[in-house]
């Protein structure tokens, strides 16, 4: 069993526990970056894929797992990230400044969205941010003359220091830039929970009426949560737009949204860790299909012909098995084999029990 000597109070609030797991983060990320000439083109397409769903995760963690703010509609937010990030690089605005641009206006919309959305809690405001992922398909296809309508958009690369990074034509130039983005992201995430603003978020998903009785601001830190969600999520829109070359409003469908809330379930509500491991599993899970069907077709002898629906009824089988099994997602289950082995042998049972800790007032919402 390893124990960590406190020392100092900045230990408490330091992004990693101790020299150990700072190394372990190390490691990981000196192999991520040794992924180019580890991987083989094909490989490394689908770990940028994940990434790109990574941000797009922790887009919507801050809002829903940090926040306690449902959201349905977060494939709109993609979808103006993409579209704001082409149209500024169509301009002749360079990609360094077009690519943060795209975010802010896209968090901005996102923080006027979520002014009249402040009173709805829950069920409620899952509704409204699906009817408003609806209604981004229409005005994309109203907007022509912006966003090219059903006929969609097309962009080959962009030009960055000189290089010319594009999806297809230098995988390994456009892998780095993705991970850069999503190293920068999750430092700023893991800050921002450090911060008084992020324990306000944390504090409003608890319990709204203690939040506000210990004096947070509840209309301002939503909107707040709401704008730097969304900040997060049109980032990852943008990326998505390049990463795909062509898109139109059909592209960040409903069906997206959905994926986004369940790829964060299945990863662990309220950790940023959840966010790349339902990334992975929504990242990898169209290949695995894709392999295991081949290859149970070349043991049996049975068709290789696609099946209609097959891969988002076994991604539903595997949310409601993690809701009956394993509410706290992956990362959760991880956390109880490692508390088991460094508590071993007084690793209690119970010790991850959820209690009922809520305020009579929150259960009428």
């Amino acid at each position: 069993m390893r124990i960590v000597f406190k020392t100092d109070y900045m230990q408490d609030i330091r992004p990693w526990k101790d020299g150990y797991q700072l190394s372990l983060y190390m490691i990981l990320l000196a192999i991520v970056i040794a992924a180019p000439w580890l991987l083989d083109t094909f490989y490394l397409g689908e770990l940028t894929n994940v990434l790109i769903w990574a941000i797009a995760g922790m887009g919507l963690m801050v809002l829903t797992g940090h926040t306690g703010q449902a959201s349905l509609g977060h494939a709109a937010f993609l979808a103006f990230g993409c579209y704001a990030n082409v149209i500024l690089l169509e301009a002749g605005v360079p990609f360094l400044i077009a690519f943060p641009l795209a975010g802010v206006i896209t968090g901005l919309i996102g923080a006027t969205v979520a002014i009249p959305a402040l009173r709805l809690h829950g069920i409620y405001l899952a509704i409204f941010t699906l009817a408003l992922s609806i209604l981004v398909d229409d005005i994309i296809v109203l907007t022509e003359p912006w966003t090219g309508g059903v006929g969609g958009k097309y962009i080959a690369g962009i030009d960055l220091f000189g290089l010319t990074i594009d999806r297809w034509g230098t995988p390994m130039l456009f892998y780095w830039l993705v991970l850069a983005v999503t190293v920068i992201v999750t430092l700023g995430y893991i800050n921002l929970l450090r911060s008084p603003l992020g324990r306000s978020f944390i504090a409003v998903r608890d319990s709204e009426v203690s939040a506000q009785a210990m004096g947070v601001d509840i209309a301002r830190t939503k909107t707040i949560s709401f704008g730097l969600s969304c900040m997060v999520t049109g980032w990852a829109g943008a990326f998505m737009g390049l990463f795909a070359g062509a898109f139109n409003n059909e592209t960040f469908s409903v069906v997206i949204s959905i994926e986004l809330l369940m790829m964060i379930v299945i990863g662990g509500l309220g950790s940023i860790h959840g966010a790349f491991f339902g990334a992975i599993v929504i990242g990898f899970l169209p290949q695995f299909l894709s392999i295991a069907k081949e290859y149970v077709g070349a043991v049996f002898g049975g068709s290789t012909v696609a099946i209609p629906g097959l891969e988002f009824g076994i991604f539903g089988m595997i949310l409601i098995a993690f809701i009956l099994l394993e509410p706290m997602g992956i990362y959760g289950r991880w956390l109880k084999i490692r508390t088991f082995f460094e508590l071993f042998p007084f690793y209690r049972k119970d010790m991850f029990k959820r209690q009922k800790s809520y305020l009579k007032t929150e259960r009428l919402r």
